[in-house]
């Protein structure tokens, strides 16, 4: 009898990781995010185009997860970086909730721009999704009944570790750049979610009610792989591997 694959083993066997490095990458990318945010949350307004894009998006990277045997996108994950030549150019953060920041925590304004950016935009469509009872939670993967028919039940049980291949992806491409923070706003509880895969946030805003409560997180360099167990750590040189592969950024000096 052979031995079951290992976390990184059975992400390899179903899902790809991609920079949206194209017009058309990002469209696709763009239209996940609508799907989720604005047609199944209400969070945003839907539009004709059926893409979600904001202020954000013409200094953002955005990663793609791709399932290997339908070719069908299985979500996505956005990194913004503002660029260093345009001092105007804000993160999601500092342009929605930038009076809750904790400055005593960590003050953003005292790091050098291009130095650090913030994970945003992380969405996965319902087909990939694993209960009916989170529906309304764009980061916690679900399943939706009238797909059942297109995933065998191997595939499904494999689908929980989307949104887990999507946050290391992005820290791994964050790992590549070469900087010396990363931000989020999250719901605490994901953070603490988070926490049990290794990486362990640190509040550095106040909470504000957003949909739902929601603050902002920071991670420092020292941290994004220092503390991952050996099966997470696996996952996230994978995805690391493939991503090297791909990435055209600059690391930041």
């Amino acid at each position: 009898m052979e031995p079951p694959l290992s976390l990184a083993e059975n992400f390899d066997k179903y899902f790809e990781i991609i920079l949206a490095d194209t017009p058309e990458l990002k469209k696709e990318s763009y239209k996940i995010r609508h799907m989720v945010y604005s047609e199944e949350l209400g969070w945003e307004p839907t539009n004709e185009d059926r893409m979600e894009t904001d202020e954000c998006d013409p200094y953002s990277f955005p990663l793609l997860l791709v399932h290997k045997r339908t070719k069908a996108y299985a979500g996505t994950v956005r990194l913004v970086i503002p660029p260093i030549s345009d001092p105007s150019a804000e993160l999601p953060f500092e342009l929605h909730c930038a009076d809750t920041v904790l400055k005593d925590v960590l003050d953003p304004t005292t790091l050098p721009r291009g130095s650090f950016g913030e994970i945003s935009r992380l969405s996965v469509p319902g087909s990939f999704r694993r209960r009916l009872d989170e529906q309304k939670m764009p980061f916690v993967i679900n399943e939706l009944s009238e797909k059942k028919d297109i995933f065998s039940e191997e595939e499904r049980r494999n689908f929980p570790n989307i949104a887990i291949g999507l946050y290391l992806g992005v820290i791994a491409m964050v790992n590549m750049c070469n900087h010396s923070h990363m931000f989020v706003v999250v719901e605490p509880r994901l953070k603490k979610r988070l926490g049990r895969l290794g990486l362990n946030f640190v509040q550095c805003g106040e909470e504000l009610d957003y949909h739902g409560i929601r603050a902002l997180f920071y991670l420092d360099q020292e941290g994004f792989v220092s503390n991952l167990n050996a099966e997470i750590r696996a996952l996230y040189d994978l995805l690391e591997i493939q991503l090297r592969k791909q990435l055209t950024l600059y690391p930041y000096e």
